[in-house]
């Protein structure tokens, strides 16, 4: 029995926020869109962000808030999709939203309406929807092929076989599997001959050698106001000690930055002198850890203290009986704390992929393929990669609107 053939002006595969942001574009200016999904949820990577509230976007969005092979390649998206234009969407849909920190804006409600909203607005625009519909191939169909119908790709499922002009790929990165995530756009990106960039977890927690951290592990929940750097970058947010390393907003900032192998410098008291503070208890008898348990949390700095005048060689004292050399030591460990991780935890739990389709590839301006005609790259499969807070979905917005200002 022949499958039935569908032929429309867009195909989207991946229905997430990149994807329908382009399905309700290239909608809106009278293109015929059928977006197809593998899973049969519908934006379940927005429907998890942001402990299920959803961290859509950033009021300080820019170019430098971003991680990619060519640093300027997002800036022609994010200037003709801003964060006010994604505001001015969700408001005309009646969302509730404030600014948690840093720019970041939440949903009062839960990330559901942000998913209704985009649903709401593809079905406005008349696109079709295709989903737990595996693709089982795609090919690109030659000119002797097209001239009719003006076809440039074909796509078989196990449903049907659609021919489009425009092919968009949007179907994210390799973090977090279990809801979905494959390598699924990288191979249509290799099968085009389309490079694809080294890829690796981002904003992910950090894991450390049993040996090298074992007391910190017991210290799992407790969290410290610290500015951490790698590689000439830096961030200043909560770090959390967990069962096995270390998390929280600067950590997962960080790794983004960071390559196995490479030592991470923390500073444990950013808004404070260590060298100030030793100076007003020199003749303290006071132990070390009882008085650095005035300026944090007081398990960390009893497990802290024990590691670092193990590491030092140096005996445990009241503070008056420290050499001065001794504190200077301690000082500047305090400022600038070395630790070595050993990996990540993996793409199970990362919020994103580091890396993805080069840029070099694509037009900054449509999110096009210079090589292959019709073939589009939006969204994190892309070499672009936000930081912490609302940019990622930014990001997702701003391409999947470029595409659909052109397919």
């Amino acid at each position: 029995m022949s499958l039935p053939k569908l032929y429309k002006d867009v195909v989207i595969v991946g229905a997430g926020a990149a994807g329908m942001m382009c399905a309700i574009e290239a909608g809106k200016r009278g293109r015929s869109v059928i977006l197809i999904d593998h899973t049969f949820k519908l934006a379940e990577k927005i429907r998890i962000s942001g402990g299920g509230r959803c961290n859509f976007t950033n009021c300080h969005t820019s170019a430098e808030n971003f991680i990619s092979g060519n640093p300027h390649f997002c800036r022609s998206a994010l200037a003709r999709f801003t964060p006010q234009d994604f505001i001015s969407l969700i408001e005309k849909h009646g969302i509730r939203y404030h600014e948690k920190k840093l720019g970041q804006l939440f949903c009062e409600g839960s990330s559901q309406q942000i998913i209704n909203m985009l649903h709401s607005e593809c079905s406005a625009v008349n696109v079709d929807w295709q989903l737990a519909s595996a693709i089982q191939k795609i090919e690109g169909l030659a000119n002797d092929e097209n001239q009719d119908i003006g076809s440039n790709f074909r796509l078989i499922t196990e449903r049907n076989i659609i021919e489009a002009k425009s092919l968009v790929i949007a179907t994210g990165g390799l973090s977090i599997p279990q809801i979905g995530a494959s390598a699924f756009g990288y191979q249509v990106a290799n099968q085009f001959g389309v490079r694809v960039t080294s890829l690796r977890p981002g904003l992910v927690g950090l894991t450390f050698a049993a040996d090298k951290f074992s007391g910190f592990k017991e210290i799992s929940g407790v969290a410290i106001d610290a500015e951490v750097s790698c590689n000439g970058t830096s961030f200043r947010e909560d770090i959390l000690f967990t069962h096995r390393g270390l998390s929280g907003p600067a950590i997962l900032q960080i790794s983004s930055y960071w390559q196995s192998g490479e030592s991470l410098y923390i500073n444990l008291l950013p808004q404070q002198n260590a060298q100030q503070i030793f100076s007003l208890y020199r003749r303290s008898t006071m132990l070390l850890p009882n008085l650095l348990a005035h300026y944090l949390p007081k398990r960390f700095v009893q497990v802290w203290c024990a590691s670092l005048l193990a590491e030092l060689a140096i005996t445990a004292k009241p503070i008056g009986n420290y050499r001065e050399n001794e504190l200077l030591l301690i000082a500047d460990k305090l400022h600038n704390w070395q630790v070595m991780p050993s990996g990540t935890i993996g793409y199970k739990k990362a919020e994103v992929t580091l890396g993805g389709v080069d840029t070099v590839e694509l037009s900054s301006k449509t999110m096009e393929s210079k090589h292959t005609t019709g073939l589009f790259f939006i969204g994190e499969v892309v070499d672009v990669t936000g930081h912490l807070g609302g940019f990622n979905f930014q990001w997702a917005w701003s391409s999947g609107y470029a595409a659909g200002q052109v397919v």
